[in-house]
């Protein structure tokens, strides 16, 4: 069955830093924190034992290591399929630390990866959300558990609060045809992604109110 469990930025002790990887190259934003929390019960009532999460965060980074690209989206889709038009980071470390799974995101350039980008880079708090795959017993334990990617969600603004999707609010908001269309320019137009960071700085006002 699928299994999502999310983390809010707090959480999951997320950290956003910048690192500038090659010289002269422009800076990539980064995100590192727990992916995935082990031994508690979470608020789906749902148990992940050290054992399982360790052998899934090892079969991940082995991929990671032997070059598969570990994709991830900014919010869930309904799946456990990664939709290449909603891509906005790829995974780039997981590994264990006590008896959570940890790792390390790095935002692409993508029209998804943009938005993400300037709303971290303008102080917006958003959360993480492991997606994989596996069985629950009537105990809430989970068994055989596979970790298919990490997802980036937006930040409830309680424990109980479902997150708002980025993607969703992008189109029920007034304007946001245009920061859609500037989303998908900011690819190869330098000039759109500074129009792309204006139009964001008011959808993060409205997803403020």
């Amino acid at each position: 069955m699928k299994l999502v469990e999310r983390l809010s930025f707090e959480q999951a002790k997320l950290s956003v830093e910048s690192i500038q990887e090659g010289e002269g190259s422009e800076k990539n934003l980064y995100m590192n924190g727990v992916f995935i929390q082990g031994d508690v019960k979470n608020q789906n009532s749902r148990v992940y034992p050290i054992n399982e999460i360790a052998t899934a965060v090892k079969s991940l980074q082995e991929k990671i290591v032997k070059g598969f690209s570990v994709l991830g989206e900014a919010d869930h889709p309904d799946d456990l399929t990664v939709n290449l038009d909603r891509v906005s980071h790829m995974v780039t470390e997981m590994g264990m630390k006590g008896s959570d799974g940890v790792g390390k995101l790095k935002i692409l350039p993508t029209p998804m990866g943009n938005i993400v980008k300037t709303l971290l880079e303008s102080g917006v708090k958003l959360g993480v959300s492991s997606r994989g795959s596996g069985n629950v017993g009537d105990n809430g334990k989970v068994s055989d558990f596979e970790i298919v990617t990490v997802d980036i969600v937006a930040q409830p603004s309680a424990p109980e609060a479902y997150p708002k999707p980025i993607y969703e609010a992008l189109h029920n908001m007034q304007g946001a045809d245009v920061l859609t269309k500037l989303a998908e320019a900011t690819m190869h137009d330098r000039r759109a992604q500074k129009h792309l960071q204006k139009h964001i700085i008011g959808f993060i006002k409205e997803l403020n109110k």
